[in-house]
Parts: structure tokens; C-alpha cells; sequence
């Protein structure tokens, strides 16, 4: 099967919207508000979660010493033998609970902030990696439901994802750039909530705000979308954790 084009635009990072002193934050390795999240999910991964349990750094080294940037690069990825449909999907949050729990730590509910956390350590290791996630063969369809949804009009708003990030990116609203949503630096530090966002959190956000009632995280449209907005962003450098309004 032919590769799935997901991307509507070339490929711009939210980076590029952003005010010149909100990019200098973003880019100070001592300022960045979300790299002391990096840090905590850094102790989290050196540290194991329980007498019973091993740490993650017993599999993948200190401070995830052996693990494959490249590889992190293209999440979420496609896993038949996990289920059909979205269920096949796997994305980076949920393959590093299966590690913990294969490691017998106690499941953590998604988007828990330690799993956040541990999240934002890890796709951190893989920062200025260019995203890669696999577009072509059976990942093609469900990238397609994922564009359905991203093209869906929800709530009382009457806006589909497409308005704001695709045919209105780069207009002003109440004095910022509206961006085209690009998930290359995700978990992202939010100004306006002063906390770390996953992106199904984002989704989540950006759904109230027209007026609609969100997805569960991890549901079958949330892990859709995250993985068709991943895909949007092939070939932008991974800036986790970015900074973001």
C-alpha cells in the first residue's frame, strides 16, 4: 500500500509562532519551566517504584543510557498483535506503563503526572531527532480516522481542528499566532496553565474551549488523533519540552 500523506501544510513547528521572548524561554536550559519535569521523570526513571519492582534504568541504563533515540523518534507505533484498529496503536506514554507494569510496578491511570513525567524525560533523550512516524500500509487507514476526526466540527463552537490549525495557522487571536498544531514538542510546558500537558491532554483542552465534551484519554479517538497529529509533524526536530501558551 502507498505511503499516507497526513500532512495538509509543510510541516511548521508551533516554535516559529511563537513571540521572540517565549522562544528565548523554551530555549534556556536553566529557564524552561519544563525541564524540571524532565528532571523528576529523570528520578523516576533511575529509581525503581517499589521493593518488588525494578527501575527502568535496570533494563535501559542510567538515565535511559541504551535506549534508541531514533527509535523514540516514531511513536506512536502500529502493533497488530496488540488488537485491531486504534487499539493497535501504541503510543510512547502507554509503552512506557507496559514497560513499569512488566517490571512490576503499579499500574499509574493515563496521563497520571508521573507518567507525564516519565514521558517528558524520555522523549527529551530524543530532542532535535526528526519525528518519524510510520504512515504507509495498514497504519494508513487509521491515520485516515485520525484526519476524519481532526476535520470533525464538535461542540457549540461548531470548529473542526482543521479551522484553527490548518486553514486559519498563522492569523491572529487575542495577540498570538494561532499555530498549526504541531505535536513535535510535546508533553509541552502551557503558559496559560502553568503545568505540563500531554498532547491527549491538549486535545482535551482544546475541545472544552469549543464548547464540546472531550474524549477520555486513551480512547480510541484521542490515541487516533494523537497519532495522525504525530504524523503531521514528520521531519520537524523533536523540542520536548516545549513551551507553549
Amino acid at each position: 500500500m502507498a505511503s499516507f500523506d497526513a500532512a495538509a501544510l509543510e510541516p511548521v513547528s508551533g516554535f516559529a509562532f511563537l513571540k521572540p521572548e517565549t522562544r528565548a524561554l523554551q530555549l534556556d536550559d536553566f529557564e524552561n519551566p519544563g525541564l524540571a519535569t524532565v528532571e523528576r521523570g529523570a528520578k523516576l526513571f533511575n529509581t525503581a517504584p517499589s521493593k518488588d519492582a525494578r527501575a527502568c534504568a535496570d533494563c535501559h541504563g542510567e538515565n535511559g543510557a541504551s535506549l534508541d533515540t531514533k527509535s523514540i523518534a516514531r511513536y506512536p507505533l502500529y502493533r497488530p498483535e496488540r488488537g485491531e484498529g486504534a487499539a493497535a496503536i501504541v503510543t510512547l506514554q502507554q509503552q512506557i506503563e507496559l514497560c513499569r507494569e512488566n517490571s512490576g510496578a503499579a499500574a499509574l491511570r493515563p496521563d497520571h503526572p508521573d507518567r507525564i513525567a516519565l514521558e517528558t524525560f524520555v522523549r527529551n533523550l530524543a530532542i532535535g531527532e526528526t519525528v518519524a512516524v510510520r504512515t504507509d500500509g495498514p497504519v494508513a487507514p487509521l491515520l485516515r480516522r485520525g484526519e476524519e476526526l481532526f476535520n470533525t466540527r464538535f461542540g457549540l463552537i461548531d470548529m473542526s481542528c482543521y479551522h484553527c490549525h490548518t486553514l486559519y495557522a498563522g492569523r491572529m487571536v487575542r495577540g498570538q499566532k494561532i499555530s498549526q498544531g504541531q505535536a513535535n514538542g510535546f508533553p509541552v510546558y502551557r503558559l496559560a496553565s502553568g503545568e505540563m500537558a500531554s498532547l491527549q491532554q491538549r486535545i482535551q483542552q482544546c475541545l472544552t474551549l469549543m464548547r464540546a465534551e472531550p474524549f477520555a484519554t486513551g480512547s480510541d479517538e484521542n490515541t487516533l488523533l494523537e497519532l495522525y497529529l504525530m504524523s503531521r509533524g514528520n521531519g520537524l526536530a523533536i523540542e520536548t519540552p516545549a513551551v507553549r501558551y
